[in-house]
């Protein structure tokens, strides 16, 4: 039997909800809007969980929810943990369709729109001046490698606060899932929680929990995930 590796955990939390997640509007990274007041209470329901957690590291998209949702966090958490901010941890990039409603968009740039839910591999993003799963999967892996690699010395744990469509593509990428079923494993809610862990040094990812919401305390709907 061969011996296991020095573990890392990667908590990646999805950013609390917003106003524009209410309306089934999309942000993308050019597009932003607040965190409802009741998004609070829920990622300090979250943090209830995380503190369960010694986390080496804090690593956050720096857009303002994404970022308040991590420093709601951390206020919460014993002991001094350091933040960072990094820009590949950003939300897609959605071009033409950032502020449309779903209904919209759907309208505006039905091809788009479909692809973007359904067909990660079919997702051609050129009509909106958008960014494809390859681009952003690109773009978000060097951030994770960099995460592993400065705090893989020792059984650590980190933090990573980011978005819902990013975060279900590059997680499910480090996973090793194909392009074409990105989308598979169904969305991630506002607030959740989901686990990778290595033991390799980032070589390879294994899935722990996916989508974790039992310690948010109300009944979930269709606005919550994406």
């Amino acid at each position: 039997m061969s011996k296991r590796g020095i573990a890392l955990r990667l908590y990646f939390l999805r950013h609390g909800k917003t106003e524009w997640n209410l309306e089934s509007r999309y942000q993308g990274a050019g597009g932003d809007s607040p965190l409802l007041p009741e998004s609070y209470a829920e990622i300090h329901q979250a943090a209830t969980f995380l503190k369960q957690v010694t986390f080496s590291h804090v690593y956050a998209s720096p857009i303002k929810r994404a970022r308040d949702t991590a420093l709601t966090v951390l206020n919460d958490l014993p002991d001094d943990i350091p933040l960072s901010l990094l820009s590949r941890l950003e939300e897609f990039h959605l071009g033409r369709m950032e502020g449309m409603t779903f209904t919209d968009a759907k309208k505006t740039f039905p091809a788009e729109f479909e692809a973007f839910r359904n067909a990660p591999d079919k997702y051609k993003p050129v009509e909106i001046g958008g960014e494809s799963f390859q681009e952003l999967i690109n773009r978000m892996t060097p951030a994770i490698q960099m995460i592993v690699h400065a705090n893989g010395g020792a059984d650590q744990n980190v933090l990573v606060v980011s978005h819902g469509a990013a975060l279900n593509a590059e997680i499910n990428a480090l996973l090793g899932t194909p392009l074409a079923h990105l989308r598979d494993r169904g969305g991630l809610t506002n607030t959740s929680t989901t686990i990778l862990e290595t033991t390799d040094n980032g070589a390879s990812f294994q899935l722990i929990a996916w989508n974790k919401t039992d310690y948010l305390k109300r009944q979930l709907d269709a606005t919550d995930t994406i």
